[in-house]
This record gives C-alpha cells, structure tokens and sequence, in this order.
C-alpha cells in the first residue's frame, strides 16, 4: 500500500476532488482515481467525501493506493530499432502500431516485452509492467524514446521530463492550411468530462503549452514541427486539433472522413535531447521519417507541380 498526502493550495481551491488528484496521478485515469474515492481510500480531513466535493483552502487530502496486481510480463523476441545503448539508457526507434508497455487487455507485442528479451538490466521503478519506461508516445505515433537501464538513470531522466529542460521536437502532418508561420498553443488539458477516453482543453487541467513552426505548405494540408514544452497525454493531438489543424489519420481527434488509409495519426518523435545521467553531457538522437509519412508528403508534394 502506498500513503500519500496533500494540501489543497488557495489556486486548487473549489476543484472536484478527483479533478484534484487526476493533478498529481497523470498516470491513472479519472475513474481509477474516482473507484479509490468510492472504496474509501480517499479522505479530505479524515472524513469520506465523493467524487465531486469541491475542496476548501487548506484542507489535507489523503490517499491510500493499493499495491497493483502481479502482471508476468513475458520476454518476446521482436526486432528493435536501437539508435543508441550504454550501461545506463537505451534510444530506440519505435514503429508505429507498437504499444510501449502492457496495460489492461495488452499483454504481449509491446516494447517492453521487446526491451526484455534485448537485456535484463531496466530500471525497476515503475514496476513489472513498464520496467525502463521512463516516457511514452501513443502506439501510432513513431520515433525516438529512451529507456532507463537502471534507477539512478530514470531518476535522473524523469527530473528532466518533470523540470520540462528535455529536448523533444516532433513532425506532425495537418489538415488545412497554417497561415502562421509559427505559434504557441497554451491550452491546459485534463480528462474529457463526457468522453472519458478522450482528453480536452479544460478550464482546471493542467498546464500544456506546444510550440509549433510551418516546415511545408500543402493545397490542403501543412507539415509542422511541434516542440513540447509539457509533455501531457496527447498534447500535440488536442492542441493541434484545438485550433482548427487536427492531425491527419488520427482516428480520435480528427477528421470523421480521412483521405489516406492509414493506420493512425502522422505524429513522428523527431528528435529527443537529454543530459546524460552519469557523464552530464548533452546528448541528442533522431530519426528519420518512417515510410508511412514519406509516401504521403511526397503525394501532397506532386500535387503541387
């Protein structure tokens, strides 16, 4: 069991409780977090509250986790695209359509699955299900990631993502034109209040900002470069999609009607900078676009002549 404690801060003051504790568990979902508050693992002053009980200024809010059920992750040996390994990270290139790690219903085909049959030696921290993992992309967007062989390297990694000094750049396709140049997209997210499986731009979420800059420009379409300065769940997907340009193939938060048959949104992890978490040296991977993307921009391109 893992016992946790937090203050309410005047500015988180009249937020849902689960809203509130959605803040500080990026990784559990709204209704794990509301099951927890209904099985009485939650107490705002020592006293049971629901799920919507809007918090007070000052009030001490606790939670009790429960330890996770035993998840017998299975090595399999599935070919990987490792930019970069030492004793301490691993960069690979993940294929679109591969899932990071095992989750309800996925078991086998992930990259950890892959990671464990590579080595043995990943960083213990995030438990038998994720061992390494110190940062995800979704299972249809592609490109570089990098893997915590130990618990000093991912501690060291995660301060990193966690203080936002990272370096992340990605490519995405979009539907439309950009008339801008370039921008910034700094809209907070947080869980969707209806569609719980998707995520929104909300009033209380959290902070995300996206910095994004033309590359092409297309008859009905635009390539663009997105750096995150936040790094929340689908934040490229939404913000782009926020402002008019959602990403073409994405099946959740684009177009209902696609042009290409493709098998998820053009997103690809360009570029990933890091300090190096036993030399302190600065340390930048990137990959190459994968087929999928190349063979539509060279479509949008011909189009053009």
């Amino acid at each position: 069991m893992e016992n946790k404690e937090f203050i309410v801060d005047e500015d988180l003051k009249n937020l849902r409780l689960d809203v509130f504790l959605s803040r500080y568990f990026e990784d559990k979902s709204r209704s794990y977090l509301q099951n927890l508050i209904e099985e009485g693992n939650v107490k705002v002053n020592e006293k049971l509250k629901k799920s919507n009980y809007k918090l007070k200024s000052g009030e001490k809010v606790s939670i009790l986790i429960p330890e996770p059920v035993g998840l017998n992750v299975e090595p399999e040996d599935i070919p990987l695209d490792i930019v970069y390994e030492d004793n301490d990270v691993i960069v690979v290139n993940k294929s679109q359509g591969m899932v990071v790690h095992p989750a309800a219903g996925i078991y086998n085909g992930t990259l950890v699955n892959a990671l464990l049959s590579h080595c043995k030696d990943l960083s213990g921290i995030n438990g038998v299900a994720r061992p390494g993992i110190v940062h995800r992309i979704d299972k249809d967007t592609s490109g570089v990631l990098v893997i915590a062989k130990n618990d000093n390297a991912h501690n060291k990694l995660a301060e990193q993502f966690k203080d936002h000094s990272m370096t992340r750049s990605y490519l995405a396709l979009v539907e439309g034109v950009l008339k801008k140049d370039e921008g910034t997209i700094d809209a907070p997210l947080g869980r969707h209040p209806i569609e719980r499986i998707k995520i929104a731009v909300i009033k209380d979420g959290r902070r995300a900002v996206t910095h994004y800059k033309v590359l092409e420009r297309f008859n009905n379409n635009t390539l663009v470069e997105c750096v995150l300065e936040t790094g929340r769940t689908h934040q490229i997907r939404v913000h782009m999609s926020h402002i008019g340009h959602p990403l073409v193939g994405d099946p959740v938060y684009g177009h209902k009607k696609q042009r290409f048959n493709l098998k998820g949104q053009m997103l690809h992890a360009k570029k990933l900078g890091f300090i190096h978490p036993s030399t302190g040296g600065y340390m930048e991977f990137q990959s190459d676009l994968p087929e999928y993307f190349t063979k539509v921009i060279g479509i949008l391109k011909n189009e053009l002549k």
